[in-house]
């Protein structure tokens, strides 16, 4: 009897159309009307990441997404302000994220162990207010191990290691992704991965079985400039579904 494998979604995040249009203070480009765009192109749903700095998605993004009906991911950090916005707002999804001011974009995962008792009350206000919650971490076992006691619904393993090795150190990192969404399946937990994916590297991602959503964001966005975000997305699409 053959086993069937569920198609692997997508999320597309948009921080960088708010970015972009931070630069100027504008009003455009809009983020709602690209999230339109994503999702004509194949996309399951829409990511954005609501930083404590504001560097680019805004408040009113939120709000503004989830009025026009958007399936919204929601990533934040696990502080108390941050919960108090995603529990106000409901979005369907929030992931929980490190976050350093300092940082050009998301270093790495969550460390549970040293956050336990923090990364808990957040997990609990959430899942209090009907929101999924998916935890950001490295691909290790203590931290699947963690994430199940914690009660998260999801993890999201970062890939940033796997995307910026080349050669036999990718392949290794390959592996312990592979490894740890393996393991976090086999203990009941929904296991996505994403950070600096793009069309180069995703395909070795996109085949391990054990995973069910990919998050993927700078890369499509930078595709977007020269071949419009539909287009950009759905040859994303097409590469996870191959």
């Amino acid at each position: 009897m053959s086993i069937k494998i569920k198609p692997l979604l997508l999320g597309v995040n948009i921080d960088h159309v708010a970015t972009l249009r931070q630069v100027r203070r504008s009003v455009y480009p809009s983020v709602s009307q690209a999230a339109m765009e994503v999702l004509k192109g194949g996309a399951d749903y829409i990511t954005i990441h609501l930083r404590e700095d504001r560097r680019h998605i805004q408040d009113f993004d939120l709000v503004d997404l989830l009025k026009k009906g958007f399936d919204v991911n929601l990533e934040i950090c696990p502080s108390e302000e941050m919960v108090d916005i995603a529990v106000n707002n409901k979005p369907k999804f929030c992931c929980l994220v490190p976050e350093k001011r300092e940082e050009l974009t998301t270093e790495g995962g969550l460390d549970l162990i040293n956050n336990y008792n923090q990364v808990e009350s957040a997990v609990a206000s959430l899942s209090n207010a009907g929101i999924s919650v998916s935890l950001f971490i490295e691909p290790r076992k203590e931290f699947i191990n963690a994430a199940k006691s914690l009660k998260a619904t999801y993890v999201e393993l970062h890939t940033g290691n796997y995307a910026n090795a080349t050669n036999d150190s990718q392949s290794i990192e390959l592996l312990k992704i592979k490894e740890a969404a393996d393991y976090g399946r086999r203990n009941q937990l929904i296991v996505n991965a994403g950070h600096g994916l793009d069309y180069a590297n995703v395909l070795s991602i996109a085949r391990l079985i054990s995973l069910s959503e990919l998050n993927i964001g700078h890369a499509i966005v930078s595709r977007a400039v020269t071949v419009g975000l539909q287009t950009a997305v759905a040859e994303m699409k097409t590469l996870v579904e191959r």
